[in-house]
């Protein structure tokens, strides 16, 4: 790796002081957390459901919540990394004006991240939400005591559908969210995307939003992406050894 690279990222870095970050699921594999693409991965293991299939057919609602059950001990004691870390003393320096994740994990919460500083695009795992009257709840208090004999979980409140407020295939997108990250991206003076293959939309068009009002964009990840050659820096490496190399 050609180090004058590196070090002109880092001195691009740290002239910046709105980062945003925008991150997909290879940050998360050092953390023990599968990917969704690579050969055993969760597409790989899951015949997905679809979202008007949960809300219509029992059957499914069990086979969805089956998946997250086999998910959730993962999930439940992965830990954050040093990718993870990266991303939280950005915001300790004041730099991070936001981080958009594609991921559903809630690594970045476990780091210490703010919630305010973050744009879940595809929700949360550490969530499980009411259908019927949206109601909140820790994915603990569900996870711990499910029991799929008695069918699907329901909110004890209103007796709606309980989900993990994530977004299913074929729901769409929070507004809010989309909003939100529309304005981090438009406003940002450097984007780093690290750990996505960018081509899921409409969450991949956000790096190539930045790049177009001005900001710096890098990319961190293993694969080509379909942005490489619009980037200010692309690092095909994995972020631990980025990372080593950053800090020398």
């Amino acid at each position: 790796m050609d180090r004058k690279k590196i070090n002109a990222f880092k001195e691009a870095m740290e002239k910046s002081n709105k980062i945003v970050v925008f991150t997909g699921a290879g940050i998360s594999t050092e953390s023990g957390i599968s990917d969704y693409r690579s050969k055993g991965g969760i597409w790989d293991r899951f015949q997905p459901v679809y979202f008007d299939e949960f809300i219509s057919d029992e059957k499914k609602r069990i086979q969805y919540w089956e998946n997250k059950i086999e998910l959730w001990d993962g999930i439940k004691q992965a830990e954050p990394n040093r990718g993870h870390m990266f991303v939280k003393e950005l915001y300790d320096k004041g730099k991070l004006f936001g981080l958009i994740t594609q991921n559903i994990d809630g690594l970045h919460e476990k780091s210490g991240l703010p919630g305010e500083s973050i744009v879940n695009l595809h929700g949360t795992n550490l969530e499980v939400i009411c259908l019927k009257c949206e109601k909140i709840i820790t994915a603990h208090e569900v996870f711990d005591n499910i029991n799929l004999t008695k069918g699907a979980p329901l909110c004890e409140k209103c007796s709606g559908l309980l989900k993990p407020n994530t977004i299913s295939f074929g729901q769409q997108l929070r507004y809010d969210d989309i909003d939100r990250a529309n304005r981090l991206s438009s406003e940002c003076d450097m984007m780093i995307a690290i750990g996505s293959t960018l081509v899921v939309q409409p969450a991949a068009g956000f790096p190539a939003l930045a790049k177009n009002h001005g900001a710096l964009l890098s990319i961190i990840t293993l694969s080509e992406t379909p942005y490489d050659s619009h980037a200010d820096f692309v690092f095909n490496l994995k972020i631990s050894d980025f990372l080593d190399l950053l800090n020398r």
